[in-house]
């Protein structure tokens, strides 16, 4: 069909160039099929690439595209890293996991969210019973209902947050409304009130490709929270977990630690509040496993505006149009912000995760 979508990148082609990249470095794909389509009518799936054995004892295991248009980046990293692999042996008793676009939704889509206006990596919580409460949100819900995009509701919006920054700090604010809620499905940060498709696939994942491991190192790719290009090495749990120590000697003072909770801070630019994190949710499947958990987070532009924008696009879903003109706008605000074209923001991102990377596999063929 013929669609005003903005046209580059595209979910459409990073898969076929990811699928590309793992025959051509000799691994095995599997694919997990999404139930919806892309802005073009395309189909979507969460692409695995296993290179080595599959049963080694050590896994390096990487994922992008949580929040989805930020899986631009970590695509890119994924495909670089099939491409250094080619035609090179693995060392002995270590395999490589690559767990391509896990919010394909979401990266076709250019959302930081998925189909649901779920933010993913706030899913990760038990619905058996009591939800995580965010009771001050409540306050702040309005603000994101405004119905039009420049007119005055959107202003009346703008006002009512500029007085709760001033009430609160901006800061605090923020946490607040990072942290997730689990009430309004039509609200910022939404953590769903069941598991999501990605939820469930990367538990499927989880399952099929590193559970039976000894040892793990996993990696979740981020952009968007920290100084313009500064790549941080981050673990984030909701508490200690065994192979800490470890991962903290094998990175050193470049590896930062957050231990989330609900008066929890951090001055990384990620929220310390949030619950719900994939990188918690990896710990409590993977219970047998030497698992050492990462986050990397790739800085961008300010929060300010990156908040202004993720406001934008989420009246875009709620009452404007994706495929008319407005709707490019955003979206390439979007892109701009989650993936800026600054070529030397992309070569230093790729070559800090590719060198995280070498020294995990270093480390991984010691073990």
């Amino acid at each position: 069909m013929t669609s005003a979508f903005i046209e580059s990148p595209c979910y459409e082609d990073q898969r076929q160039r990811f699928v590309q990249a793992v025959a051509d470095a000799g691994g095995e794909h599997f694919d997990y099929p999404h139930p919806l389509k892309g802005p073009r009518g395309e189909a979507l799936a969460t692409d695995v690439a296993v290179l080595g054995d599959r049963n080694a004892p050590n896994r390096l295991v990487a994922i992008s595209g949580t929040h989805g248009i930020e899986g631009y980046y970590g695509s890119e990293c994924q495909i670089r890293l099939l491409h250094d692999l080619r035609g090179r042996d693995l060392p002995k008793d270590v395999s490589v996991v690559l767990v391509h676009l896990v919010n394909p939704w979401g990266t076709a889509w250019m959302r930081r969210v998925n189909e649901d206006n779920v933010d993913v990596n706030r899913n990760y919580v038990s619905f058996d019973g009591p939800l995580p409460a965010n009771a001050a949100y409540e306050t702040l819900h309005e603000i994101y209902l405004a119905r039009d995009l420049d007119g005055p509701g959107r202003r009346a919006a703008d006002e009512l947050f500029a007085t709760h920054a001033r009430n609160l700090g901006h800061t605090p604010m923020m946490n607040i409304v990072e942290a997730g809620q689990y009430v309004h499905g039509n609200g910022l940060f939404f953590g769903g009130k069941s598991a999501t498709w990605t939820n469930r696939t990367v538990r499927a994942i989880m399952a099929d490709h590193v559970a039976g491991a000894r040892t793990a190192m996993s990696f979740d790719l981020h952009t968007g929270a920290g100084p313009f290009g500064y790549p941080l090495l981050m673990t984030i749990a909701e508490r200690s977990y065994p192979a800490h120590a470890t991962a903290q000697s094998v990175y050193g003072p470049w590896l930062h630690t957050i231990i989330t909770a609900a008066d929890a801070t951090s001055d990384t630019g990620v929220a310390a509040t949030a619950t719900g994190y994939t990188s918690q949710a990896l710990l409590d499947q993977l219970h047998d496993v030497n698992l050492m958990q990462f986050v990397i987070e790739c800085g961008t532009y300010d929060g300010h505006v990156g908040h202004t924008i993720l406001r934008d696009d989420h009246w875009l879903h709620l009452h404007g149009d994706p495929l008319d003109a407005t709707g490019r706008r955003i979206k390439a605000a979007m892109l701009e912000h989650f993936y800026p074209a600054d070529a030397d923001w992309r070569e230093l991102t790729g070559l800090r995760t590719q060198q995280v990377w070498r020294r995990a596999l270093e480390k991984l063929a010691q073990m």
